[in-house]
């Protein structure tokens, strides 16, 4: 069977090609652990001057991580009425640690780290490349946080990449799952670099012939105008709005068709979550590695929650895009239930990142 991640070296580049094109590269725990294994490796390698990340086919850098088996995690521990403890022993938790320390490295990494941030880039596909020094976009990308549509709060440092993009552009974008265009990344700073689909194996072959700053100088272009930035005034004061209905009523106000469109994005998935990704974008914290812990703890309380099993199932399993969430509303979602998300987990659950 062949790897799901090939590592080769060229030319003092390590390059990472994500190699599962007819799931679009979703990541598993046996790709997580060859990243890591691999970057750890090349970080203290005086012969290795960058890395680039890839993903195999023509659909995609990456589509996130294995919905199904979280989906059988989820429900699962929904028929036991499982606690933390058993939820943080279940497969699915055991890869976001591997997971969220990996983001964490990523970071942090010493060396120039090309992230190829082409096609379709979701969920976990964004924690392995948005969080890199040197994040290229092309006229092919879809990039976005959809966690909501399933139930779930966006994670792999999601949280953090979107509270700290201004003019509310990552509330949108986490309440919303919109997918935005490599343009649209670049103007909102999730991206740094806009180089042509096509050109792409021209421009890893020239980091390795010459350097990342002259294969940079001789195909990053100007990226179009971003139409979704054009659109930052009624976005701005929208998203401002302090609880889930109040920005859907806004939204609704504003009476646009990306502004409707947005209401009813929102109309439709879980109120619960909503408004737990709501909280965390409203409360930022200072440093990823703060934030990848707190990601954890919403992760484990989502996926012991109705919301998770449910969402996945009406989205991914039964395909019926029909889901019941319980509580159905806004209005029904409690503070107190809220809260119950982010509080601190028992002596021994909780993440912890460590510095390899």
């Amino acid at each position: 069977m062949e790897q799901p991640v090939l590592v080769t070296q060229r030319g003092g580049v390590g390059h990472l090609l994500l190699n599962r094109p007819k799931a679009i590269n979703a990541l598993n725990d046996e790709m997580v652990a060859i990243m890591a294994d691999a970057l750890r490796a090349w970080r203290d390698d005086e012969a290795i001057k960058a890395v680039v990340l890839s993903g195999a086919g023509e659909r995609g850098l990456c589509a996130g991580g294995d919905i199904v088996s979280i989906h059988r995690d989820a429900t699962a521990l929904l028929e036991a009425g499982a606690g933390d403890v058993e939820a943080a022993a279940c497969p699915s938790a055991v890869f976001w640690r591997e997971e969220y320390q990996l983001n964490s490295e990523i970071a942090k990494y010493s060396k120039p780290y090309v992230a190829l941030m082409d096609g379709i880039v979701m969920g976990g596909g964004v924690g392995v490349s948005a969080h890199a020094n040197t994040r290229i976009v092309t006229d092919r990308t879809r990039l976005a946080m959809p966690e909501t549509g399933i139930g779930f709060v966006p994670d792999v440092g999601g949280t953090h990449l979107l509270a700290h993009i201004v003019d509310n552009f990552g509330i949108y974008l986490g309440l919303t799952s919109a997918s935005i265009n490599g343009a649209d990344a670049i103007a909102l700073g999730l991206a740094d670099h806009y180089v042509l689909g096509a050109d792409l194996e021209a421009f890893v072959a020239a980091i390795a012939d010459t350097s990342l700053d002259e294969a940079l100088a001789t195909y990053a272009q100007t990226p179009p105008e971003s139409e979704l930035y054009a659109q930052r005034d009624w976005l701005r004061e929208a998203f401002a709005a302090d609880t889930v209905a109040e920005i859907i009523a806004r939204c609704e106000a504003v009476g646009n068709e990306a502004a409707t469109k947005a209401a009813a994005a929102m109309a439709g998935k879980s109120p619960t979550t909503l408004s737990v990704t709501l909280r965390a974008l409203r409360e930022p914290l200072d440093t990823l590695d703060e934030t990848l812990h707190r990601e954890y703890r919403v992760s484990l309380r989502c996926i012991r929650n109705h919301d998770m099993a449910e969402g996945i199932r009406a989205q991914v399993i039964d395909k019926d895009r029909n889901p019941t969430w319980e509580p159905a509303t806004l209005d029904a979602v409690n503070t107190s239930d809220v809260d119950g998300f982010f509080a601190p987990l028992a002596d021994g659950l909780e993440l912890v990142i460590t510095n390899p």
